[in-house]
């Protein structure tokens, strides 16, 4: 149901030509709607996710997981071979670097998801149904392009 839901949404979003689909957080409301382009890991081909995130100054986060499934979504394995994208937002595209959040770091933010409503009702009794911990992924501003530094 949630592929479906997600397919769905790109669909929307393609078929829109960018118009619909995307949105900014609003903190105490909803989580953003962002698009982010990654390199596959196998292919090498340009592959397109959209995902919810919030602002933490200068930088996004959103978190890697696929309905609260098992395995990571494939967005977070292109990410984790070549961490490079670039994520279009309302207000414009950017480039970016992605790093998974750990220590005080990663226990901050996953605090601050509860701020944004839609992750789920409890996030935390549902990040508890998986055998691995659902990664907090920040995605740093940078000058370099989505195949790495040029």
């Amino acid at each position: 149901m949630i592929r479906l839901f997600w397919s769905l949404h790109r669909g929307l979003h393609r078929l829109s030509g960018g118009r619909f689909g995307l949105s900014r957080p609003k903190l105490g409301k909803r989580f953003g709607m962002m698009r982010i382009d990654t390199v596959g890991r196998r292919s090498g081909k340009l592959r397109m996710a959209i995902l919810g995130y919030f602002e933490d100054g200068p930088n996004l986060v959103t978190l890697a997981m696929n309905g609260w499934g098992e395995t990571p979504p494939a967005w977070w394995l292109n990410l984790e071979s070549c961490p490079y994208a670039t994520v279009v937002l309302r207000d414009g595209q950017r480039r970016v670097h992605a790093r998974s959040a750990v220590g005080p770091e990663r226990a901050r933010l996953w605090a601050r998801v509860q701020e944004y409503p839609g992750w789920g009702a409890d996030i935390d009794a549902l990040a508890a149904l998986r055998s691995i911990e659902t990664p907090v992924v920040v995605l740093e501003p940078t000058t370099s392009g989505i195949r790495g530094p040029e």
